[in-house]
């Protein structure tokens, strides 16, 4: 795998840690496509029950390489590759049939915050953040974000620019907990405990029902959810 995403396979759950810290672990072509071969591979791996996602450094990741968009102005068969590269990357990690774990190590934004949302659990360091400053420029990841804080949330965060740390998200249910810093991978493991005391086939039922009383029975491209 590349040395963009380090995957960590443990007994019954890998870790994917986001490693382009001096890029604040933005969302590039290679690292969604990075992502989804890696979730591709580990759902059919028997011995997985979870998946944790994290960023390395302080920056959990600061949404979709912008540097990328520039190139894609100018290049059509670029453009084309990263939207391609976008609708993969969303379904796959939307639809990824096993629980998946956010270890929310910073600030989650734009795209970072769309993953942190498409997991299924979330953890948060006191460092964390949350925002949608793309939607001054472009379209909002909304349906899974809806689904998890409501209406009346979804709209303050993609529509009224609303940001929030890490105990503003505990608040409204965006996060399930909130821990210091040098915590974060101690309740991380907690979790992941939890998660695994459950049967795969039983876990995996319940992430299929949970993701139909959400409404999110088709694939959708990137710019519809």
């Amino acid at each position: 795998m590349s040395d963009i995403l380090l995957v960590e396979r443990h007994d019954a759950h890998a870790v994917l840690t986001l490693n382009r810290p001096d890029k604040r672990n933005a969302l590039s072509v290679a690292l969604r496509d990075a992502i989804s071969d890696a979730l591709d591979a580990l759902a059919t791996d028997e011995q997985m029950k979870c998946v944790v996602i994290t960023g390395a450094g302080t920056v959990f990741s600061a949404g979709f390489d912008l540097s990328e968009f520039t190139k894609a102005a100018d290049d059509d068969a670029f453009n084309r590759a990263l939207w391609a590269s976008s609708d993969r990357y969303h379904d796959t990690v939307l639809r990824f049939p096993l629980p998946t774990i956010a270890s929310i190590n910073g600030a989650a934004l734009a795209g970072g915050f769309d993953l942190a949302i498409l997991c299924d659990l979330r953890i948060a360091s006191t460092t964390a953040r949350f925002a949608h400053p793309e939607r001054t420029f472009g379209d909002v990841v909304y349906g899974p974000l809806h689904d998890l804080v409501g209406g009346a949330v979804a709209r303050d965060l993609a529509i009224g620019g609303r940001e929030m740390n890490a105990q503003e998200a505990l608040a409204v249910h965006l996060v399930n907990e909130v821990v210091e810093p040098d915590a974060l991978a101690g309740a991380t493991d907690a979790v992941v405990e939890r998660v695994c005391a459950a049967p795969r086939d039983v876990l995996m039922r319940t992430k299929a029902k949970a993701l139909r009383r959400a409404g999110f029975s088709g694939e959708s491209p990137t710019l519809d959810l």
